[in-house]
């Protein structure tokens, strides 16, 4: 039931996967609903929701990364890291949250699924200090634009972008992006089966 809708929603979104990667984004939704009884990991209860909610929420994503190393700030159990991880198997995706019990889920979910290109990291953003600095920084549901920017700030490699999912666009967020940054681009997300506004910012520093 659920691959036959995996099968369709990736059709629609026109995403490719393969068939090792599908069966992998069922599993995390098996682990995450799984997990998700005793740890409390997401107000989404229903795998199919989950299905639309988290993992196609966060696929859409996928094609407008550019280069190698990502960090997904605020991640919780893994969103949207994981899911563009599995699509992605060529990029790595450090996956940072403040809470060990999410750290501990990721941990599983790398064990179970093969995953060796996402790096499960327990800390609070303005304390993580990189060795390398990233490609890209993710963000989804994690905070305001401008707090997202002023805590993150040190994360990007020099010609990294900032790429903050969002719902629907506040004008008052919007107009306060902090000074010393630029709003590169603003897409129009479409989620197969979610009758909502999703959007990608895509910030630089000036």
């Amino acid at each position: 039931m659920l691959a036959a809708q995996l099968d369709a929603y990736l059709a629609e979104a026109n995403i490719q996967a393969t068939d090792k990667q599908k069966q992998q984004l069922l599993d995390f939704v098996a682990l995450l609903n799984k997990w998700n009884k005793a740890y409390n990991l997401t107000s989404v209860r229903d795998p199919e929701q989950m299905l639309v909610r988290h993992i196609l929420d966060s696929l859409v994503v996928s094609p407008h990364l550019q280069g190698d190393r990502f960090i997904d700030v605020g991640t919780g159990p893994g969103l949207p890291g994981i899911p563009l991880a599995i699509l992605n198997p060529d990029k790595t995706f450090v996956l940072l949250d403040s809470l060990g019990k999410r750290i501990r889920f990721q941990k599983q979910v790398q064990f179970e699924l093969g995953l060796d290109n996402i790096v499960p990291t327990e800390s609070r953003v303005e304390a993580y200090q990189p060795e390398l600095r990233f490609d890209g920084v993710l963000s989804r549901a994690f905070a305001s634009v401008d707090d997202m920017l002023n805590w993150c700030h040190h994360l990007p490699a020099e010609n990294g972008v900032f790429y903050a999912l969002k719902g629907q666009l506040a004008d008052d967020e919007m107009a306060s992006i902090p000074a010393g940054f630029e709003l590169k681009d603003t897409i129009a997300l479409q989620v197969p089966a979610l009758d909502e506004q999703r959007h990608l910012l895509k910030i630089v520093k000036e």
